[in-house]
């Protein structure tokens, strides 16, 4: 195999704010393996807060470039356990690369990736569509302006409960709720029972992420279902987010690839826990990988295309909330680079 690789800086629509900060742009890696006449893409947006810079993915890569070409690619999973061990500490290379091997070897079969998971994308579910932080008359513009089945709002600020308040005066679609962790426990107790009076239909990572004693108490007394973000990130996560919460946002980049996400939802699955698969404001390239998975599990966080100004690769369609796939082989993308 051969590798090149790409960095990207790519503008959002609007600044992008959560409990964490705000940020204008998002910086993306993007690499290309290649096998004979198939090339295969995989994309790993960097993450402030994770501490991996595209920067770091590059001089990782480039380090040990001849053992990520030398591999002799017979099975994308064995791809992934030679990579994990090759960047051990670095699961936002390690995704990118084993997102290309995906692509690359369903195009090698001649199908795309759904379908070499006996899945249909006709059973996947609709995609939110994020409102991030701003002045409450900011986010219920960007709201009317984006009208949609399911809007992510993200809070944890001192005005959450007005912010949706006014909201909800615009709209009947359903809502989700992503604290980010910016909430105590206190604030949750009595900020969830009010937030069900407006329709919200789940709350995502309300608790900082290593908060286990107040996570139990929230899971025990909570009338809304409450999904694990920042405290579910690797495979080991799964079986700790049990009775803590009651689902588990699966995020590529954060897990480390395709392969242990597959892994995590089968374990979910055994946990009886709900899954939903999220966005870290991926371009198509990413977003499709995404895409491919959303027959496998409950709620669909991918609207990271729907978000940026620039995108880096044709092959989804978004309307209304149903995310349409390309029947093209692999992840069914075509760049634009």
């Amino acid at each position: 195999m051969k590798v090149k690789y790409w960095q990207f800086n790519l503008p959002f629509k609007y600044p992008f704010t959560i409990s964490k900060g705000t940020k204008t742009h998002q910086p993306t890696f993007v690499v290309e393996l290649s096998l004979g006449p198939f090339t295969g893409y995989g994309e790993a947006p960097a993450i402030t807060y994770y501490n991996i810079p595209v920067e770091k993915m590059i001089a990782d890569l480039e380090s040990k470039k001849a053992f990520v070409e030398k591999f002799a690619l017979t099975d994308p999973e064995r791809y992934w356990h030679y990579l994990h061990h090759l960047f051990p500490n670095n699961a936002f290379l390690v995704c990118a690369l084993d997102m290309a091997a995906w692509d690359l070897w369903a195009k090698m079969k001649r199908q795309p990736l759904y379908q070499m998971w006996n899945t249909s994308p006709d059973t996947s579910p609709l995609t939110d569509y994020t409102i991030g932080i701003d002045t409450i008359e900011k986010m219920v513009a960007k709201m009317r302006e984006k009208p949609w089945p399911i809007y992510k709002i993200k809070l944890g600020t001192a005005e959450d409960i007005a912010i949706m308040e006014a909201l909800r005066e615009h709209t009947a679609s359903t809502f989700r709720v992503d604290a980010n962790a910016g909430w105590t426990t206190e604030e949750a107790l009595e900020k969830i029972p009010l937030l069900e009076k407006l329709g919200v239909e789940l709350v995502e990572q309300p608790l900082a992420k290593d908060n286990w004693e107040g996570m139990k108490i929230l899971y025990e007394k909570s009338s809304l279902p409450l999904f694990a973000d920042e405290s579910c990130v690797f495979e080991r996560d799964v079986e700790e987010c049990f009775e803590h919460f009651h689902g588990i946002n699966i995020k590529l980049t954060k897990c480390s690839g395709i392969t242990p996400a597959r892994r995590m939802i089968a374990r979910a699955r055994q946990l009886n826990l709900k899954v939903m698969i999220g966005s870290m404001n991926e371009s198509t390239i990413g977003s499709a990988a995404i895409a491919h998975l959303m027959p496998q599990v409950d709620f669909a966080d991918a609207d990271g295309p729907l978000l940026l100004v620039e995108d880096l690769a044709t092959g989804l369609s978004f309307n209304n909330g149903k995310v349409s796939l390309s029947p093209s082989p692999g992840l069914g993308i075509a760049t634009s680079f």
